[in-house]
């Protein structure tokens, strides 16, 4: 029986690893699929391990594992470096007698373990994409990635601030744009009025987090949300006593990468839900400060819908061309 070893650190797991490790299933008996971890690895491990372990699922003769690596040490030689890691695979997988890889280490590899080593794709020719490119610009690399790693990586855009600035309409014209979805305000689906209690923003807050923990599993590169928790907790300060401390909790669930703060230079549209019209100036400077305490990033926006529309687009490019 062949057993064959494909490893690496799949930060993240693409669609050229996936061909690999489909290409040298095909010729052993078992795979093994070995998940290296480094102290200044930038994803989490225990997210790539269940990326490739839900990737990997429905091939029975693939076990994936996750091995650290106990001797990294940058300094080393790529010879002496592979001498190290040579000794680890033959201790650590003794029936393992062939590895496949694209990688320059594997030359040096085979020679100091012995074992035998089929290359696949070395140029990169057949997925021409890297785990660093990947991580660098991932919406320009999205195709590669594949749909359980794809929220890792979606850009989440908060549009945030007072009663009638537009959030809704312009999330709505955004996510049309960038051919993705949008959260709206949950809350408006659950009241009918402003007789609030505890347990309504309690439900609120709940309903807002998990909306956008949902919509980020389905949505295209980027993500606009109506609004956030930190506005249930604003509100939450007018109606009630306090703030139920959940909403603090439920805060931390969800990260953006920017804000949109809109300005209130606007024409006020009133309904059966809005009733702080009155006091426009004072909620504009209390979402402000909200950020600003935090020292979250985000970008002020003023003037007309067109002008703004077109200012949170030039924001959105920048979030998808970040390196």
């Amino acid at each position: 029986m062949t057993t064959g070893l494909v490893f690496g650190k799949f930060m993240p797991v693409h669609l050229g690893h996936l061909a690999l490790i489909d290409f040298a299933r095909h010729q052993c008996d078992q795979l093994i699929v070995s998940m290296t971890i480094s102290p200044d690895d930038v994803i989490l491990p225990e997210l790539r391990l269940r990326w490739l372990t839900e990737l990997l699922a429905p091939h029975p003769t693939i076990e994936v594992v996750a091995e650290t690596n106990e001797f990294h040490d940058p300094t080393l030689s790529l010879w002496e470096a592979t001498k190290l890691w040579a000794a680890f695979i033959k201790r650590r997988f003794p029936t393992v007698s062939v590895f496949f890889s694209s990688e320059g280490y594997a030359v040096p590899l085979a020679h100091h373990s012995g074992l035998q080593y089929v290359a696949f794709d070395p140029p990169r020719q057949r997925v021409p994409v890297s785990a660093t490119l990947i991580r660098q610009q991932p919406a320009m690399y999205w195709n590669f990635i594949p749909e359980p790693v794809r929220p890792y990586f979606v850009k989440k855009i908060c549009l945030y601030g007072p009663e009638s600035v537009g959030k809704t309409t312009l999330a709505r014209q955004l996510s049309t744009d960038y051919q993705t979805i949008f959260v709206p305000e949950v809350a408006r689906t659950m009241i009918t009025g402003n007789n609030f209690s505890e347990e309504d923003f309690i439900r609120i807050g709940y309903a807002q987090t998990e909306a956008v923990q949902q919509a980020t599993r389905q949505a295209n590169r980027v993500l606009f949300c109506d609004t956030d928790v930190i506005t249930t907790q604003i509100y939450a300060s007018i109606y009630l006593p306090k703030i139920p401390p959940v909403l603090y909790k439920l805060e931390h669930q969800v990260s953006y990468d920017t804000y949109v703060l809109l300005d209130i230079d606007v024409l006020w549209v009133a309904d059966s839900l809005r009733d702080q019209g009155h006091r426009r100036p004072e909620m504009l400077d209390r979402f402000r400060h909200e950020l600003d305490r935090r020292s979250l990033p985000y970008h002020f926006v003023s003037g007309p819908y067109s002008a703004r529309l077109n200012t949170i687009r030039q924001v959105t490019d920048r979030q998808l061309s970040v390196i």
